[in-house]
This record gives C-alpha cells, structure tokens and sequence, in this order.
C-alpha cells in the first residue's frame, strides 16, 4: 500500500470513528439539558435503573428515563426534572 492510499485509508477511518462517537453519544453539548419523568415509552435518550440503553424505557414519563431538551426547558414540562425520580 503506498503512502498516499495508507493516509487515505487512515483520514476515512477516523472521520467514520467520529461519526459513530457523535450518533452514540445523547447532544448534550452545550445548551442541553437531562430532563428525566417526560420520555415516551421507548423514547428516552440513554440508559435507565431498569434498562440497559437509549429507547428502551418501559412506561411513559419513567422516572429514571431522561431525554436531552434545550436548557431552561424542563422546568417547564409538565413532570419535568433535572434529577432522577424513584
């Protein structure tokens, strides 16, 4: 392989490796937000107490099930909040 196509072949697979750390991670950067208890079921953005990922809580607004919304948001949902509910 020669340099040219090895650089190549690099540059790819490090834009790809990016790509797939930006899709696996929720868009919390920024101006974002955990609010917890609103999630539809199967809706919330990462693990909860009782399931293992995102999109794989079990009820409507679970406690422990959050979804990233805009900063200043969640106070204003009905159910909405920063922490955690049991």
């Amino acid at each position: 392989m020669s340099k040219q196509n090895l650089a190549a072949a690099t540059a790819i697979t490090g834009i790809i490796a990016l790509g797939a750390t930006m899709i696996s991670v929720p868009a919390m950067a920024g101006s974002k937000e955990k609010c917890y208890g609103v999630a539809a079921a199967g809706k919330n953005d990462c693990a909860t107490n009782s399931s293992s990922c995102a999109g794989t809580s079990k009820t409507d607004n679970q406690g422990d099930a959050f979804i990233a919304v805009p900063k200043g948001l969640c106070g204003k949902l009905v159910g909405g909040s920063l922490e955690p509910k049991a």
